[in-house]
C-alpha cells in the first residue's frame, strides 16, 4: 500500500513539474537606465500591446486614473533632486499615474510604488508633484506602449509617454550645473582631511614613509583645526610618536583625549591615557 501511494506521489509531482509550461508575458516588463548631465534615471515598466483595440477613450478611458502600463506600477527612479514644471521633486522612486485626456494628461508622481495597477487607497500625502503635459498626435500608430527618454541635454530630457497614436513628454531638470560646480570646487581646493587622514593611517598601518604619513596627517589636522577630530589627533599621536616626535605626540594625545571626554567616548579616552602612560 505504501509503495503505491509513493508511486502515485511521484506521479501527481511529475504531473505538476510538466505542467510549467513557459509562455510570453502578455504585457513583457521593460527596464531602462539614462544618464542625463550627472543624474541617473531608471524606469521599470510593463509594456501592453494596442491589439486592435481602442486604447483612449475606451480600453483607458479618458479622465480616469490609469496606472500608466500594466502589471505592477510603472515606476521612475531620479538618483538626485529634479525639477519639473518649476517645482522639485525629490530624488527617490515614484510610481507614474496618469489622467489621459484628448488634448492633456495629468501626470502624477507617486511615492507609494508597491501598487499592482492603481492604489486601492488613494492618499493625497503621497502625491509628490503634479503636472500636466499636451497630447501631441503621432504620424503612424505605436503598438506597443513606450516610455522614451528624449531631447536629452546636460541638464534636461524629456519623459516620453507614446501608445496608439498618442505622445505626452514631461520635461525634468536636472542640477548638473550645481554638481559639476561642486566637483570643480573639490578637486581644485586639493585633497579634503578624509583623504589625508586615510592616506596617513594606511602609511602608518602598513610601515610605510612615516615622513609622509606625518606631513599627510599634520594637514589633516589642521584643515580640521576649527572642530578637532579626536580620532585624527589619536593617529596623529601615534605617527609623531613612530615619527621620533615624543614632544608632538604627547601634545596630540592630550589633545585627542580632551575630545574624547567631551564626546563621551570611552574607547579612546582610554586609548588615549594607556599611550601617555606609555611615552612618560
Amino acid at each position: 500500500m505504501k509503495k503505491l501511494l509513493l508511486t502515485m506521489f511521484v506521479a501527481i509531482v511529475a504531473t505538476n513539474v510538466n505542467a510549467q509550461v513557459k509562455t510570453p508575458a502578455p504585457s513583457p516588463s521593460s527596464k531602462m537606465e539614462q544618464k542625463v548631465g550627472l543624474t541617473d534615471v531608471t524606469v521599470e515598466y510593463s509594456r501592453p500591446g494596442v491589439k486592435g483595440r481602442t486604447v483612449f477613450g475606451n480600453l483607458v478611458p479618458y479622465g480616469k486614473l490609469w496606472r500608466t502600463g500594466a502589471n505592477k506600477n510603472t515606476i521612475v527612479t531620479f538618483s538626485d533632486d529634479v525639477t519639473i514644471d518649476g517645482k522639485e521633486l525629490k530624488k527617490g522612486s515614484y510610481a507614474i499615474f496618469t489622467k489621459p485626456g484628448k488634448s492633456t494628461w495629468e501626470v502624477i508622481f507617486y511615492s507609494d510604488t508597491n501598487n499592482w495597477g492603481t492604489p486601492r487607497e488613494w492618499k493625497d500625502s503621497n502625491v509628490a508633484l503634479t503636472t500636466t503635459a499636451k497630447v501631441q498626435a503621432m504620424p503612424m500608430k505605436i503598438e506597443t506602449f513606450t516610455i522614451s527618454f528624449d531631447d536629452i541635454t546636460n541638464n534636461s530630457a524629456v519623459l516620453g509617454i507614446l501608445w496608439e497614436n498618442a505622445y505626452v513628454g514631461v520635461k525634468f531638470n536636472t542640477p548638473t550645473e550645481k554638481g559639476v560646480e561642486a566637483s570643480i570646487a573639490k578637486v581644485m581646493n586639493g585633497p579634503s582631511p578624509n583623504d589625508y587622514f586615510s592616506s596617513a593611517v594606511y602609511y602608518l598601518q602598513e610601515g610605510k614613509d612615516i615622513n609622509k604619513a606625518k606631513n599627510w596627517i599634520n594637514k589633516a589636522v589642521d584643515m580640521t583645526k576649527d572642530q578637532p577630530r579626536f580620532w585624527y589627533l589619536r593617529q596623529q599621536a601615534l605617527i609623531l610618536a613612530k615619527a621620533g616626535d615624543k614632544k608632538g605626540a604627547i601634545q596630540a594625545a592630550n589633545a585627542s583625549l580632551a575630545g574624547a571626554e567631551k564626546a563621551g567616548n570611552a574607547d579612546y579616552v582610554k586609548m588615549n591615557k594607556d599611550f601617555l602612560a606609555e611615552m612618560k
